[in-house]
């Protein structure tokens, strides 16, 4: 597991635990459907889709990394700092660990620029993280 694998992770770990839960009651409808014999195969192939969609579901991290924030005890900007980001969801954000983040995302500057390739692993992040199901908000999407 990569280090963004990591972070999307602990990030949307409870909220993607939840949906097995939203699951659940579409599961259910094929045992409702037998009171209608002739909709008993239809419920089944319906159910099947609607289960793909807590898949695309949208994670909004603002809360997540927020309480994240608060339980961790310290004074942490999430929102600007990539150091804070990953010392709020408790991982090392070492000079090491964020320079293995740059390379998993592609990040061709100098990583010795630690400010300067911070400032992108940021962004790069929230990009990332959006594009794999969490909501972001605007102004940190660049």
């Amino acid at each position: 597991m990569g280090i963004f694998d990591k972070i999307k992770h602990a990030i949307f770990g409870e909220a993607k635990a939840a949906e097995p839960v939203a699951v659940s009651p579409q599961q259910i409808e094929p045992a409702q459907a037998p009171a209608s014999p002739s909709a008993a195969p239809s419920p089944t192939p319906a159910a099947a889709p609607a289960q793909s969609k807590p898949a695309t579901v949208t994670v909004d991290i603002v809360p997540l990394l927020d309480a994240a924030v608060k339980k961790s005890g310290q004074k942490l900007d999430w929102r600007r700092s990539i150091v804070d980001l990953m010392k709020a969801v408790g991982m090392d954000a070492s000079l090491t660990e964020r320079k293995e983040l740059a390379a998993e995302l592609g990040y061709t500057g100098d990583t010795n620029d630690s400010a300067k390739m911070n400032m992108w692993l940021h962004k790069a992040l929230m990009k990332r993280l959006s594009e794999n199901g969490g909501k972001v908000p605007a102004d940190l999407l660049d």
